[in-house]
């Protein structure tokens, strides 16, 4: 049985038994000598870990978790940040879906409190509604921000509500802010007035 707490020497003494024992040491040829060359070396970076540490092991235990947790935190702050670095996020991937669809999606997602997804269910919408009229050219691997400039020159009433969506889009995916129910909205509604407006001197 392990004790809950233990003192350094305690614990050195411990190890230095476990190590003893004659099952690491026993004659099985060049691979039993490196695994004992290899205990063994841990053993000893690990002493001299808890030596230079102050409080010794339990200290030691504590900085390796606060190391780790730093990690996991650090990763999933410039998770976003990292992907707007490398990469525009495409507004479409997989399989293609009519704008109807989409905008089922995007209240399925709303009905959830999906509000992240619901706002890319509805930029989506509003691309594919555009180039289900022929307004635009259907083309995989558009950003948001190429389909709001595209889709302004076709619709310039609309540009300015297609540019803020635009935004709402990337800073919802890569800029790491917290999509919400007005976001939703906003996009919303921009669906809606792109399907209401015509290019001038046409009935599409």
């Amino acid at each position: 049985m392990i004790p809950i707490e233990i003192g350094r020497d305690e614990a050195a003494d411990a190890a230095a038994r476990e190590l003893a024992d004659p099952n690491y040491h026993s004659d099985q040829g060049i691979v039993g000598a490196i695994f004992s060359w290899i205990v063994e070396r841990i053993a000893d970076l690990f002493q001299l870990a808890a030596d230079v540490t102050p409080g010794g092991y339990l200290s030691l235990l504590v900085l390796l978790v606060v190391v780790v947790a730093a990690v996991v935190a650090i990763r999933l702050r410039i998770g976003p940040m990292g992907r707007s670095a490398a990469a525009p996020v495409q507004l479409f991937e997989g399989g293609p879906l009519t704008a109807a669809e989409h905008r089922r999606a995007a209240d399925a997602f709303a009905g959830r409190g999906e509000w992240a997804e619901a706002v890319r269910s509805r930029l989506r919408a509003v691309v594919r509604g555009l180039e289900e009229r022929d307004l635009l050219d259907a083309r995989p691997g558009r950003t948001a921000d190429e389909a709001a400039r595209e889709a302004g020159a076709v619709l310039p009433q609309c540009a300015d509500d297609l540019a803020a969506a635009a935004r709402t889009f990337d800073d919802v995916w890569y800029g790491g802010r917290t999509a919400t129910a007005e976001m939703d909205a906003q996009l919303r509604a921009v669906d809606a007035a792109v399907v209401r407006a015509r290019p001038v001197g046409t009935s599409r």
